[in-house]
């Protein structure tokens, strides 16, 4: 498996880009960057989007994506795949022919750019070789999480949470955590108030899993406070956090 990294910050500045991580070329984890990041052939490889909720920030690639795909007569389609509340979001608040082209009619309903697909928490999809289960995530609005088995390799995706408990019960044998930290501890209130981690709280949930994996990819930290928030992971002294850059590539 191939893991590519096109954005991984909480917030957006100048070398510091919106979550997005691209599995084997084709297999998107979230929207927030993608034209930025890939040339328009590049693009086109991409068939399947998975959403972990509806914020700007981690969908925000996909209606750029749907307007290149139509302006370069690119004949192909995008699913994009989530629970029905995430969808919900992006269908009546993005694609809503107000602030952009309902592409789920464009150019027609039997061929149209983008394909909703709605999944069920906790009900196993399979999906050109992969295996994908959608976990619930404790965040501000409803989100989910994503396990990806691809034959032996497991990847874990928390999307945004706070300290949540069913995503760690039910996952074991993973190769890679890729887990947001987006404040540092001192603001541990808003950090809760809006459904993100610390690096203490951070550390709290990971004692829920029964064994650390051996790679964990540490993402959302908020550009502000990214010096701080390193020095607080370095001091949980777990040889198996790794920080992610924008254009970070893995091969698990």
């Amino acid at each position: 498996m191939k893991l590519k990294v096109l954005g991984s910050a909480g917030a957006e500045f100048p070398d510091y880009r919106s979550p997005a991580y691209l599995i084997d070329n084709s297999l998107l984890l979230d929207a927030g960057t993608i034209g930025s990041a890939l040339s328009e052939v590049n693009q086109w490889d991409i068939r399947t989007v998975l959403l972990s909720h509806g914020h700007l920030d981690h969908i925000k690639g996909l209606p750029f994506l749907a307007d290149n795909i139509i302006i370069s007569n690119a004949n192909k389609s995008i699913e994009l795949i989530s629970t029905v509340e995430v969808l919900d979001a992006v269908r009546k608040h993005i694609f809503n022919n107000v602030i952009w082209p309902d592409f789920s009619n464009i150019p027609s309903k039997n061929n149209a750019v983008i394909k909703y697909v709605d999944i069920q928490a906790e009900t196993e999809l399979d999906l050109d070789g992969y295996k994908i289960t959608a976990l619930p995530v404790s965040h501000s609005v409803p989100a989910v999480g994503y396990v990806i088995r691809k034959g032996d390799t497991v990847l874990l995706y928390t999307g945004d949470t706070g300290p949540t408990e069913r995503i760690w019960q039910v996952s074991d044998n993973i190769s890679v955590l890729i887990a947001e930290v987006s404040f540092p501890n001192q603001m541990k209130e808003i950090a809760l108030l809006t459904g993100h981690l610390t690096p203490d709280l951070f550390m709290k949930d990971l004692s829920k899993l029964k064994s650390l994996p051996p790679l964990i990819l540490v993402t959302h930290l908020k550009p502000q406070f990214r010096e701080q928030i390193i020095n607080e992971l370095n001091n949980l002294q777990l040889p198996e956090i790794k920080l992610t850059s924008d254009g970070d590539e893995y091969y698990i």
